[in-house]
């Protein structure tokens, strides 16, 4: 399986919900080639194939972002040529979104891989709508004017979220996929043979061209969970931060069923 390309610096100790961002500088790389081969190269082709991964508001016109999203693509290195004939949703790892600064809201997304969120449902909603499904949000909700101000400034952006889950499947469309069963063990180790860490790096870079636009970025990254905890000071910092998750940050997350056997199988990770 591929390395997953995560600083366990990203994992909050406590765990909070919070907006994470990092000011990137403005050479910074915001897209990853996507590999000819590879489950998320199939997993993005059947949603492009059926015609599901752009939305767009009503008059909405995505050229000056998508000619921002090309700039990008050709300052990144000489090994990654990019072909503008090659569609945006087969040419890299990340889903894109437009966020507007003038309106707070989302009018384009181009968007395969979501985690358990429905792009289609989130189109041209404010900032503060789209969050809030997520748990502890106040703190979000009270920044939300700001963040998106921040954000959409002409500034470069990052921040990264993660969790567990049982599903291999980098597609969680809540329409598409049912969301998929923590399996029934005893066994911690076992269980954990389940598991696969989930993160996203996510980035923001401005349009510019007159617009207070920025391109959102979005690079689901998935590997096994016994993969992933291959040192003890990870399997403390994963413990350490599932264990300090409240109530609804577990049920938002769907790790509600999970914390147990993960905390139990993480302990055993701690003097290897």
């Amino acid at each position: 399986a591929n390395r997953m390309d995560f600083d366990f610096n990203h994992i909050a100790v406590p765990f909070r919900m919070q907006p994470g961002l990092r000011r990137l500088p403005d050479g910074a790389s915001h897209l990853t080639p996507l590999a000819a081969d590879g489950r998320l190269n199939r997993e993005k082709h059947v949603v492009f194939e059926a015609g599901r991964s752009r939305h767009a508001v009503l008059g909405f016109d995505p050229s000056l972002a998508i000619n921002s999203i090309v700039v990008q693509a050709r300052a990144m290195s000489a090994t990654a040529q990019f072909n503008i004939k090659t569609p945006l949703e087969l040419a890299f790892e990340e889903d894109l979104a437009v966020l507007d600064g003038a309106t707070g809201t989302l009018p384009w997304l181009c968007v395969c891989v979501p985690s358990h969120w429905a792009p289609e449902d989130k189109l041209g909603l404010d900032f503060v709508t789209v969050h809030t499904p997520v748990a502890d949000n106040a703190a979000l909700r009270a920044a939300s004017s700001q963040l998106v101000r921040l954000v959409t400034g002409g500034r470069c952006w990052e921040r990264f979220v993660w969790t567990v889950t049982p599903s291999p499947r980098y597609d969680q469309h809540p329409r598409r996929h049912r969301r998929a069963d923590w399996p029934v063990m005893d066994d911690a180790a076992a269980f954990a043979a389940q598991c696969f860490l989930r993160a996203e790096r996510q980035t923001f870079f401005p349009v510019g061209q007159g617009t207070r636009q920025a391109v959102f970025t979005i690079r689901v990254m998935l590997e096994p969970l016994a993969h992933a905890i291959d040192t003890p000071a990870k399997a403390r910092r994963l413990h350490d931060s599932i264990a300090s998750m409240t109530d609804a940050v577990l049920a938002y997350k769907g790790l509600a069923l999970a914390r147990r056997p993960l905390l139990d199988w993480l302990r055993t990770q701690f003097h290897r």
